[in-house]
């Protein structure tokens, strides 16, 4: 069967206006479906991304999503608490979960689509959460390596260090 294509990320070339830093984050896989023989051949699974401070959350998601050689969308949410699943923190959703997700006992702070990287009040050394796919519950460490104060010319967000294959997005894939 053919896998359907690739999502591809939304990027943006730099603009003149001051004030936007670079990001350095570094994304850890921390948990997943995945395989017990790759985890034993593959224990360590990261990606350095740098990103713009006015590029958005939605923009991360997507490199991070292409980063990880994934191929099915599905559900997503950035968390920013006292560790990367911390239940009580502070959560960034979907456009379409935002309203429905706003009764909860935790309602979210935002939309991916409308907070930007540099909105978050980020500093070197700070670490957040990305979870993606509610169901196979993907569960990613991102840690904030460096802020810079200007951003060199070039495409953002970009792939600069890739450590360990990634594993498949489905246990199957690889059986």
């Amino acid at each position: 069967m053919a896998r359907p294509k690739k999502s591809s990320v939304k990027l943006h070339e730099p603009t003149d206006r001051g004030g936007v830093r670079l990001y350095t984050l570094e994304v850890f896989l921390l948990s997943g479906p995945i395989p017990k023989k790759f985890a034993k051949e593959k224990p360590k699974i990261s990606r350095t991304i740098q990103i713009r401070g006015d590029q958005t959350l939605e923009d991360l998601h997507h490199v991070v999503f292409d980063a990880f050689d994934r191929w099915d969308e599905h559900m997503y949410e950035f968390q920013f608490g006292e560790g990367p699943m911390d239940p009580k923190g502070s959560r960034y959703v979907l456009p379409s979960a935002y309203e429905m997700d706003m009764g909860e006992a935790n309602p979210p702070a935002g939309r991916v689509d409308q907070a930007s990287v540099e909105s978050l009040g980020l500093e070197a050394g700070r670490s957040f959460g990305y979870w993606f796919d509610f169901g196979d519950d993907w569960w990613h460490q991102i840690n904030v390596e460096a802020i810079e104060e200007e951003v060199p010319s070039g495409t953002f967000p970009r792939v600069t260090k890739r450590v360990g294959k990634s594993p498949p997005q489905y246990p199957e894939e690889d059986e």
